[in-house]
Formats: structure tokens, C-alpha cells, sequence
């Protein structure tokens, strides 16, 4: 059975950091794309950052880029996702998900429109306030 589980959310203030992790079993999450997508209340859910399973080129939005990191861990079948200099509209349930029925060609194309298809975690829940 395939699953992922994300880690590491939690209450910070402004200007805080956090890591996310995103843990696999049931599958290998190296052979796949990961992707880190966020849903804030009454919001659609969005494409945060992605990485390939190639030569783990990245993807970011361009409301992360120059805060966040997207790395991952082969040999610990983890994915994770650094976040720095947090912001209120940072809050949200953070995702991952693996685009294990490979519909995207591009990183770029999997964060834009979400692997529906994929294999997605129960979230992990960020806030920033003060």
C-alpha cells in the first residue's frame, strides 16, 4: 500500500523556519516526482515546490522563492521541505504528494495543476501568527 506521511508543522511567528518531512512506505519515492502543495482556509489547494526524480531539478511559486527548500533523501525515502522567514500567508495544511501514475512532464506542469492521480499525504498543519 502506498503511503506518505508528512511531519514537522506546527504553530511559529513571523520570520520563524520550520522542515517539513514527508515520509514513503509501500513504495520507493525516489523513482517519482515530490511535490509540497498548501491549502489555506477557504482557498484551493496550490503547488508549493517540486522536485524531480531525475537529476532533482526544483520548482518553487514564486510567493516561496528565496524562503523555501525542497531536498530529498534517497536512502531515507524522505522528502522535505525547509521553510524560512515564514509568513502569515504562509498558514495552511501542507501536502506532498508523489506523482506515482508519472501524468506530469515537467515539475513545473506538477505543481501548477496537482498529481490528482497521485499519492497524496493526510497534511500536516503550518500556521504563522504572532
Amino acid at each position: 500500500q502506498l503511503q506518505l506521511v508528512e511531519s514537522g508543522g506546527g504553530l511559529v511567528q513571523p520570520g520563524g523556519s520550520l522542515r517539513l518531512s514527508c515520509a514513503a512506505s509501500g513504495f520507493t519515492l525516489d523513482y517519482f516526482a515530490v511535490g509540497w502543495f498548501r491549502q489555506a482556509p477557504g482557498k484551493e489547494r496550490e503547488g508549493v515546490s517540486c522536485i524531480s526524480s531525475s537529476d532533482g531539478s526544483t520548482y518553487y511559486a514564486d510567493s516561496v522563492k528565496g524562503r523555501f527548500t525542497i531536498s530529498r533523501d534517497n536512502a531515507k525515502n524522505k522528502v522535505y521541505l525547509q521553510m524560512n522567514n515564514l509568513k502569515p500567508e504562509d498558514t495552511g495544511v501542507y501536502y506532498c504528494a508523489a506523482d506515482v501514475a508519472r501524468g506530469f512532464a515537467t515539475i513545473q506542469a506538477m505543481c501548477v495543476m496537482t498529481p490528482k492521480n497521485g499519492a497524496w499525504g493526510q497534511g500536516t498543519q503550518v500556521t504563522v501568527s504572532s
